[in-house]
């Protein structure tokens, strides 16, 4: 991913108004992030946790998408351990059912589009080996980085394809 400034991602996002990306908290080391390892941009608010970010380059231009987590941490059939993007696991509360709004009319009128990712949204850094999970870890598989790096794309590739409809 390209390095990016905090005015292109703040005009990126396309499931909130305005007045709401001017008010997102950027991350705070965002000058600093290794973008060469990243597939999207990820964090979370840590004012607000059930509120996090993502932005990616998708179909040549940048998106950036304002997510909600619910906010039970009730264990029920819905609680996943394996990301659905990068298919890391982790313990109880690793990873999160995160929802976007979907963009323009389908998003006014209340439609989202949720998946399980990793709470702290270093899908890019597990793929690639860079960051290893508290515990559990990565499925063994015979795929290379690269062909894991490429599903995790198509993955998040699918995502904002439901979001922006």
């Amino acid at each position: 991913m390209r390095p990016l400034t905090e005015q292109e991602i703040r005009a990126a996002f396309v499931n909130c108004g305005k007045g709401e990306a001017k008010r997102v908290p950027m991350p705070r080391d965002l000058a600093d992030t290794a973008w060469e390892d990243l597939d999207f941009l990820g964090w979370r608010d840590l004012g607000s946790p059930e509120r996090s970010y993502l932005v990616a380059e998708h179909r040549d231009r940048v998106v950036a998408v304002a997510l909600r987590s619910p906010q039970s941490r009730t264990r029920d059939f819905l609680h996943r351990s394996l990301c659905s993007m990068c298919l890391t696991t982790h313990p109880s509360g690793g990873v999160l059912l995160m929802a976007a709004r979907k963009a323009g009319p389908a998003g006014r009128q209340g439609d989202s589009a949720g998946l399980h990712v990793c709470a702290d949204m270093a899908c890019s850094l597990y793929v690639r080996g860079r960051k290893a999970p508290a515990a559990g870890g990565r499925l063994p598989e015979d795929l290379s980085v690269e062909e894991m790096v490429a599903r995790t794309r198509e993955r998040l590739a699918g995502f904002l394809d439901r979001i922006l409809g």
